[in-house]
């Protein structure tokens, strides 16, 4: 064994190089396959992420089935997605999949897509997970907080940042102002956010911020003929606007062998709780009016910076784009100060 040792030190740095160029090989062609028998899509490289139909590039080779698929859109003027909606409602998978994409896309493979724009990233930050580390004796919230810091520490505007349910591992009162504090802070940065939480308190920086968009997971409720039973159904599609399910930890407590009585207590005590908590805030008509001026703004420079539309076809855009506005402004009883006259 010695004497072959030995042999094999002689060369191991052929050895090396020879498993760098299989694995290497074996990689290009398995995305090879992957794009030649799936249809996938070539991506373009802009500054806006926006992908039409996206899937899962696992899950849809997994499951046997063709999975749901949802589009994906953040751009300078709407960087800051927030994303709510109840427990395996497929908010996880959706931003395991977008992080996905991004990478096959920056290594030269197509993407599992009718359409996919992207934008190069220089690093992809994640907070997914709720492991605490026995090694270094972190508390889960301590290792939420140890990866969060490396994050702030480390971002730069062009980052991609993928953060599940930060705060989740203390206190609800602290983690939402833990969340809410990193998220402004996020905010003051141009890289594209995606951030997954059950804190429906954080959904209020839409009204605060112009480049928040609030995101939800959409759910059915149906009710069996028999017992009259409510039923959750899970559609997995991502629809604008934050979630307005309620309790639906709850429902999937149910689901579970836990008594009937611990599951209707719970919710009397749930129901106590949210009407002190839960507070509707709408914003002021000139916030309103800031954020349709700021999105007209971004989307003028964006299609100034990319646009490959003929003059016929950008004039019929930009008109679109005024009328956008104007229903805006119609909407919170603004008076529309735009000209009108044909140019």
């Amino acid at each position: 064994v010695c004497q072959l040792l030995n042999t094999v030190h002689e060369h191991i740095h052929c050895l090396y190089k020879l498993s760098d160029a299989v694995s290497m090989l074996d990689m290009l062609l398995s995305l090879a396959n992957a794009c030649t028998i799936s249809d996938y899509v070539r991506p373009e490289f802009t500054d806006t992420l926006a992908i039409k139909q996206g899937r899962h590039p696992i899950l849809e080779r997994i499951v046997g089935q063709q999975p749901v698929s949802n589009n994906s859109y953040i751009s300078e003027g709407s960087n800051f997605v927030i994303i709510t909606g109840p427990n395996m409602s497929g908010k996880s998978t959706y931003l395991k999949q977008v992080a996905l994409c991004q990478i096959m896309a920056q290594i030269g493979s197509f993407v599992p897509a009718e359409y996919a724009s992207f934008r190069i990233a220089d690093q992809i930050f994640t907070r997914i997970g709720v492991d605490d580390d026995f090694e270094t004796n972190s508390s889960t919230f301590m290792v939420e907080m140890k990866e969060v810091s490396y994050l702030i520490h480390n971002v730069s505007d062009r980052s991609l940042i993928i953060i599940d349910e930060l705060g989740r591992g203390t206190s609800a009162e602290e983690g939402v102002g833990i969340c809410h504090s990193v998220c402004e802070f996020l905010l003051s940065l141009r890289a594209f956010t995606l951030f997954a939480t059950h804190f429906l308190e954080l959904c209020e920086l839409e009204t605060l911020y112009p480049n928040v968009e609030n995101q939800h997971m959409e759910v059915q409720h149906t009710r069996t003929g028999d017992t009259g039973t409510e039923r959750v159904i899970y559609t997995f599609l991502l629809s604008r606007g934050s979630s307005e399910e309620r309790n639906y930890g709850l429902r999937a407590a149910e689901m579970t062998a836990l008594p009937s009585t611990i599951i209707q207590e719970a919710k009397a005590i749930s129901s106590k709780v949210s009407q002190h908590l839960l507070a509707k805030h709408h914003s002021d008509p000139e916030t309103q009016r800031q954020r349709a001026v700021y999105h007209l703004a971004t989307r003028l420079l964006q299609t100034a910076r990319n646009s490959r539309l003929d003059p016929d076809s950008l004039r019929i855009y930009l008109k679109g784009l005024k009328r956008h506005y104007e229903a805006e402004l119609q909407v919170i009883g603004e008076p529309v100060s735009m000209e009108t006259e044909e140019e």
